[in-house]
């Protein structure tokens, strides 16, 4: 069975050093690029991009819809069928304009990968996230345990997210001279943190509880005093991990360099809810829940100050 399309690669290698180089793209989003276009690819048995017909295109659409997500073992969302299909149109009219394909290729023949409007129209719409409460945090929080270094890395990375609401791939990241517990921030510095667009800037602490920011507290001040941890050291060690006496992978410890990925994070996240009976909430969830907090809260200012009778005036 044929797995790949040398020439396609080939293809496929300059659109993505195009898309990094020239369109600015991260690796996040490249990826999500590569997976469309494997999925085209896996219908069309590999065929070569030169011998493209709108009438594939046609059929992919059609094809995506009864398609299974290995994620969720549910029929494609029109999200998903949108963003694919846009990946594959951007794709093909970059591929119009490259050599070898000007003659082969009209400039219109990207449109046949365009859902319906209506189909478009749900594709957008923006479905209401799931958030934690901040009740339920504190609650995995609690049921953590704190006995090992690796234990207490894990309890403190739920609770810095919930205090900072950065991103997970920044926390990934981060490093011990990244975070100011006296002026209660934190700074993300591209230079060295993977920040969204690779932006710097400074994120303060949330006031979540007392609580939640002594964890962190407890955890900063447990590298930097007893483990005798430097500025350049990562604040979320990665574990370390050797081949054990039955000859099988264990976890030793802590490893005194970052996460390459945020996939660790997640890992921790998803058995923290699961141990303590809870929906497994991901960590831009926590982002989702404090931007929402942060707004309700400051709805509460506004009506205090407005005073009772105007208050209810305004409300009814």
């Amino acid at each position: 069975m044929k797995t790949h399309n040398a020439e396609n690669e080939r293809i496929k290698r300059a659109y993505f050093i195009y898309l990094k180089e020239a369109r600015r793209r991260c690796e996040a989003s490249i990826d999500a690029v590569a997976k469309a276009l494997n999925r085209f690819e896996v219908y069309t048995r590999f065929k070569s991009f030169k011998a493209f017909r709108t009438e594939q295109a046609v059929a992919f659409k059609n094809h995506l819809v009864g398609q299974i997500s290995t994620r969720t073992l549910e029929p494609l969302s029109k999200a998903t069928a949108y963003a694919t299909l846009a990946a594959l149109k951007a794709f093909f009219q970059w591929l119009a304009g490259q050599p070898g394909f000007k003659s082969r290729l009209s400039s219109s023949d990207e449109d046949y990968f365009s859902l319906s409007l209506k189909d478009t129209a749900i594709a957008k719409t923006a479905n209401e996230e799931r958030i934690p409460t901040i009740e339920q945090i504190r609650h995995v929080l609690a049921r953590m345990a704190c006995e090992t270094d690796i234990e207490k890395r894990n309890r403190a990375v739920i609770a810095f997210t919930l205090l900072t609401g950065a991103r997970d791939n920044a926390v990934a990241s981060m490093q011990l001279k990244h975070i100011d517990l006296i002026q209660g921030k934190i700074i993300q510095d591209a230079r060295q943190v993977r920040t969204k667009f690779s932006k710097s800037f400074p994120t303060y602490f949330f006031p979540v509880g007392e609580d939640v920011r002594a964890i962190v507290e407890d955890w900063v001040t447990f590298l930097r005093e007893e483990r005798l941890w430097g500025l350049d050291d990562p604040i979320f060690p990665a574990t370390r991990v050797i081949l054990g006496s039955e000859h099988r992978f264990e976890a030793i410890g802590l490893d005194r360099r970052c996460w390459s990925n945020a996939t660790p994070i997640r890992t921790i996240f998803k058995e923290a809810f699961t141990a303590a009976g809870l929906t497994y909430f991901n960590p831009h969830s926590f982002r989702k829940m404090l931007a929402a907090w942060g707004k309700k809260s400051a709805n509460r200012r506004k009506i205090s100050k407005l005073g009772p009778k105007t208050s209810a005036m305004r409300v009814s």
